[in-house]
C-alpha cells in the first residue's frame, strides 16, 4: 500500500483534497445540529423532568438574563428606570427576540428586584435555542443593554447565547497548538519541509473528521463538545503519527537507502505501529460506552471517527507526500553531508544515550524518584469531587461571571441554580410548608398547577456548586418529601448536574476495569508476554492518579487560575474523568506500543534483556518526547477554546501526557523492565500455543539460502578487542540464525578470544560489552572453522537489524 500510494502520489493528493473541500462544502451547506443530550434513566431529576415536559411542553427559546446594579438610590428610581426600560423595549423589539420580562411591569415584576432595591434583572427570551440564535441578534442586544450604561449603573448580561459570543474566536486554539507544535518540529527535523508534513497530515485528518462529524449530527445526538474534544484529540494523535513514520523515513535516507524503499520501510515498521496505536485510542474511546451515558455517545463517535481518519492519512497521505519531497526531507546540511561522506550508520548518541545508560545503572534509585513525584502529585485527587462548571467559573473580566455575581449578590448565591421539585400527588400545601422549614432553603414559591403536575421552585441559601445544596437534594428526597407524604421529584440543572456526576461516579470503575483489560489483552497478545501489559496497565492507573491530582489543584483547589485566566475554582466536570481516562489510555498505550516494540525486536534477536531495554529507550526517547512535547502544546492551547471543558480538558490531557512520557515511560518502565530482567517477556507455554499471532513488527522477509544441512559441526572463532588494540574480556558474543534464533553465546576471555560452535548454514555473529558499541554482520559458515576478529567502539550503541 505504501509503494502504491508513493508512485500514485498525485492521485492519492487529488483524492484527499478532493474529500477535504466536498467534506467541507457539504458540512457548511448543511450547518449545525448538535445537541446536549442527557439520559440518567432511574434518577430522580429524569422523573422531575418528564413530568415538566408532559405538563409544562418545553418552550422553544433560550431564556438570558440583563442584571442591572445602581450604587445609589434604587432601581426603581425615574432616572435608572429611564435608562433601562427603553433599552428592554428595544429589546423586546428585535426580530428573533420572543419577548423580555422586567422587573417594572406591576406587581408581577416586583420579584426582580433585590430587597435592598439596587440590583434588578429581566429576561430576554430568544425564538431559537442558544446554538442557533444569529451571533450578529446576541451582539445587538448586548450593546443595546450595555449603552444604558451611566456612572453609578452597572448593566451586565448572562445566558448560554451572551457566553458564545464573548468566546475567542473559532480556531484560535488551533492555530496556537498548530504554531507551537511546528516550532518543536523544525526544532526536531531541521528541515522546513520535514516540519510541515506531520501538521498537514493533521490538518487533513482533523478536517475531514471535522466536518464528517457535522454532518453527523443532524441524523444522531452529538454534543456541542464533541467538535472541540476530536479537534484536540485528533490534532495531537495526527501529529505524533506522521512524526513517527517521518523520523523512520528520515533515518532510512540518511543510512543511503532510496526514498521510496525508505518510504515503504517506514511504513512496514513504523506505520504498523501507527495503526497498532490509532487501534487502542479507538478502543479505548469505546470504552466509553460501558458507561451508558448517552451524551457520551456522541462523543465516542466525533473522536474516533477522527482518530480513524487519522491514522489513513498517516498511512495513504504521507507516503504520497513522501514521494513529492524526495531527499528533501532532510536538510541542506543533512542532504551535504550525504553527498560529500556517504550514508551514516543508524545509532544513538548523546544525551539519549547517557540516560539509557544511567537508567540502567540506576534503576532502583530512578524508579524510587519517579514512583515519589507521581504519588506526590496524586495526592489531591483523594479530595476529587465532580459536578458542573457554570457562568460562575467563567473569569472575572467576562459581563456573564459579573452578572452571576450580581444575581448572587442581590437575590442570594442559590439563586443562580434553582430547584425544582415536581409534584404529581399528594398535599401540595404540607410539603411547600415543610420545605420552607428545611435548613438550607433561602425562598420557596409554587407556579400555578397545570394537568395535575405542581412545580414549587426552591432557591437554596449556597451556591449551585457548593457541597451544602449537593446535602440539601438529598435531605428533600431522603426526609422532606417522604415526610410530607408526597409523590415529588427534585429536578433543575443543579439536580442534574448532581445526578449525572453521581451515575458517572458509580459507573467509573467498570469503566476503568474494561479498558485496563482490553489493553492487557492486547499488549499479551502483540508482546507475547505477561509481565509487559501487567507492568503497563499498573502505570496507566499511576498516570492517570497523577494528572487527577493536577487537575483537582488547579480547577479544584484554583492554584495557577488566575495565571492562566480560567476563572473561579469549582468541582471538576463529572464527563471529564471518563473522557480523560479514554484519551490518557489510548495515548499512554502509542508511548508503550513504540517502545516496547523495538525493545522487543533487539529482545527477538538477542535475548538479552539489558541490552534490549537500553538499545529500546536510547533509540526511542527522544521521538517520545518530541511527540509528547507536541501533544502538551496542542492540549494546553485549548485553554484559549473559551469553552470551561474544553479547558479543562485540555490541562488534565497536557499534564497526563507530560507526566506519562517524560517520567513514566522514559524513567520509570525501563527501570522497572531492568528490576525485572528475563521476567519481562515471560509467558506460559499453554498460553503461548493458544494465543492469536498479532506483530506490531514486520515479519522479516526470508532470502534464499543455502539449506542447512546435518553436516559436521563448524566454528567461529577471534578475538574481541577495543579501538587500542587492547584485549575485551566479558563481551558477550551470540551466534543468531536469520530468523533470530540463537544458536550459540558466550563471554570472550581474559586475552579477548572466544569461539562458538554451528552446523553449517546462514547465521549472524553479534558482539556485545557492557559501555560499547553493539555490531552484527551477515556470516556464511562453511565445513571450515571461520575466523572473525571483533573491535568494539566506545560511547555508542549501534543496534543490529
Amino acid at each position: 500500500m505504501a509503494r502504491w500510494c508513493y508512485r500514485h502520489r498525485l492521485v492519492v493528493l487529488l483524492l484527499w483534497v478532493g474529500a477535504l473541500f466536498g467534506l467541507g462544502f457539504s458540512a457548511s451547506s448543511a450547518g449545525t445540529d448538535y445537541a446536549n443530550v442527557f439520559s440518567l434513566p432511574d434518577t430522580d431529576s429524569k422523573k422531575a423532568y418528564d413530568l415538566m415536559e408532559k405538563a409544562f411542553p418545553a418552550r422553544a427559546g433560550d431564556t438570558d438574563t440583563v442584571v442591572w446594579k445602581t450604587d445609589e438610590g434604587s432601581v426603581r428610581d425615574e432616572e435608572v428606570r429611564s435608562r433601562i426600560q427603553p433599552a428592554l423595549e428595544k429589546i423586546a423589539g428585535m426580530k428573533g427576540v420572543g419577548g423580555v420580562t422586567g422587573p417594572y411591569a406591576g406587581a408581577e415584576g416586583a420579584g426582580q428586584i433585590s430587597r435592598d432595591g439596587r440590583i434588578a434583572y429581566a429576561q430576554v427570551t430568544f425564538t431559537d435555542q442558544a446554538n442557533a440564535v444569529p451571533k450578529e441578534l446576541v451582539e445587538d442586544v448586548v450593546d443595546t443593554a450595555r449603552q444604558a450604561r451611566q456612572d453609578g449603573l452597572d448593566v451586565e448580561l448572562g445566558g448560554q447565547a451572551v457566553q458564545r459570543v464573548q468566546e475567542p474566536p473559532t480556531g484560535l486554539a488551533e492555530m496556537v497548538g498548530i504554531a507551537a507544535a511546528a516550532v518543536v518540529l523544525f526544532l526536531a527535523f531541521g528541515s522546513l519541509f520535514a516540519m510541515l508534513l506531520p501538521i498537514g497530515v493533521a490538518v487533513f485528518g482533523v478536517g475531514t473528521g471535522m466536518f464528517s462529524t457535522q454532518l453527523l449530527s443532524h441524523v444522531t445526538d452529538i454534543p456541542d463538545l464533541a467538535p472541540l474534544l476530536s479537534t484536540l484529540i485528533g490534532l495531537g494523535v495526527g501529529i505524533d503519527y506522521a512524526l513517527f513514520i517521518v523520523t523512520r523515513h528520515r533515518k532510512g535516507v540518511l543510512s543511503g537507502m532510496d526514498p521510496e524503499e525508505s518510504t515503504v520501510t517506514a511504513l512496514n515498521t513504523s506505520g504498523r505501529a501507527v495503526l497498532f496505536a490509532g487501534g487502542t485510542v479507538c478502543i479505548a474511546l469505546a470504552g466509553m460506552l460501558v458507561t451508558n451515558l448517552r451524551f457520551l455517545d456522541g462523543v465516542v463517535i466525533g473522536t474516533s471517527l477522527t482518530v480513524v481518519l487519522s491514522v489513513l492519512a498517516a498511512t495513504t497521505l504521507l507516503p504520497a507526500l513522501l514521494g513529492f519531497l524526495g531527499p528533501r526531507v532532510l536538510s541542506r546540511r543533512q542532504r551535504r553531508t550525504l553527498a560529500t561522506t556517504g550514508p551514516e550508520p543508524e545509532k544513538a548518541t548523546g544525551l539519549a544515550l547517557r540516560w539509557s545508560a544511567g537508567v540502567q545503572r540506576r534503576p532502583w534509585r530512578i524508579a524510587v524518584l519517579a514512583l515519589a513525584v507521581m504519588a506526590v502529585l496524586a495526592l489531591p485527587v483523594l479530595s476529587l469531587r465532580l459536578g458542573a462548571t457554570d457562568q460562575g467559573n467563567d473569569d472575572t473580566t467576562t459581563t456573564t461571571r459579573q452578572a452571576y455575581d450580581l444575581l448572587a449578590e442581590g437575590f442570594g448565591p442559590g439563586f443562580n441554580g434553582p430547584l425544582q421539585v415536581v409534584v404529581s400527588d399528594g398535599d401540595t400545601t404540607a410539603l411547600v410548608k415543610d420545605i420552607e422549614g428545611t435548613e438550607g432553603v433561602a425562598r420557596v414559591t409554587a407556579l400555578p398547577p397545570a394537568q395535575g403536575v405542581t412545580v414549587v421552585q426552591v432557591i437554596p441559601t449556597t451556591s449551585p456548586q457548593s457541597e451544602e445544596t449537593d446535602a440539601l437534594i438529598d435531605r428533600l428526597r431522603g426526609e422532606v418529601i417522604p415526610g410530607a407524604g408526597a409523590e415529588a421529584h427534585v429536578g433543575g440543572v443543579t439536580a442534574v448536574s448532581k445526578d449525572f456526576a453521581t451515575v458517572t461516579g458509580d459507573r467509573l470503575p467498570l469503566f476503568v476495569a474494561t479498558i485496563i483489560g482490553l489493553g492487557f489483552l492486547l499488549l499479551l497478545v502483540a508482546f507475547r508476554s505477561l509481565v509487559v501489559p501487567l507492568t503497563a496497565a499498573l502505570m496507566n492507573l499511576v498516570a492517570a492518579a497523577a494528572s487527577f491530582g493536577v487537575l483537582v489543584a488547579v480547577f479544584q483547589w484554583g492554584w495557577g487560575l488566575d495565571l492562566l485566566g480560567l476563572g473561579k475554582e469549582g468541582p471538576i466536570n463529572a464527563f471529564l474523568p471518563v473522557i480523560m481516562l479514554s484519551l490518557l489510555f489510548g495515548l499512554s498505550m502509542d508511548y508503550q506500543v513504540f517502545l516496547v516494540s523495538r525493545m522487543h525486536e533487539e529482545w527477538v534477536h538477542t535475548r538479552d534483556n539489558a541490552r534490549a531495554v537500553r538499545v529500546g529507550l536510547a533509540e526511542t526517547s527522544r521521538v517520545i518526547n518530541s511527540a509528547a512535547l507536541i501533544m502538551v502544546c496542542v492540549f494546553l492551547a485549548f485553554v484559549l477554546s473559551g469553552d470551561a471543558g474544553a479547558a479543562m480538558a485540555g490541562v488534565g490531557l497536557a499534564a497526563a501526557v507530560a507526566l506519562d512520557a517524560f517520567i513514566l515511560r522514559t524513567a520509570l518502565v525501563p527501570a522497572a523492565m531492568h528490576l525485572l530482567g528475563t521476567s519481562n517477556w515471560w509467558l506460559p507455554a499453554w498460553l503461548e500455543k493458544r494465543l492469536p499471532h498479532l506483530a506490531v513488527e514486520p515479519r522479516e522477509e526470508a532470502e534464499e539460502t543455502a539449506p542447512v544441512t546435518d553436516g559436521p559441526a563448524s566454528a567461529v572463532h577471534g578475538y574481541v578487542r577495543d579501538p587500542a588494540g587492547d584485549p575485551v574480556e566479558g563481551a558477550a558474543v551470540t551466534l543468531m540464525s536469520k530468523g533470530g534464533r540463537r544458536l550459540d553465546r558466550v563471554t570472550s576471555l581474559a586475552d579477548g578470544s572466544y569461539i562458538v560452535s554451528v552446523r553449517a548454514g546462514d547465521v549472524s555473529a553479534g558482539d556485545d560489552a557492557r559501555s560499547y558499541a553493539s555490531r552484527a554482520r551477515q556470516l556464511v559458515v562453511g565445513s571450515e572453522p571461520l575466523v572473525v576478529d571483533v573491535e568494539l567502539e566506545q560511547g555508542e550503541v549501534d543496534a543490529p537489524r
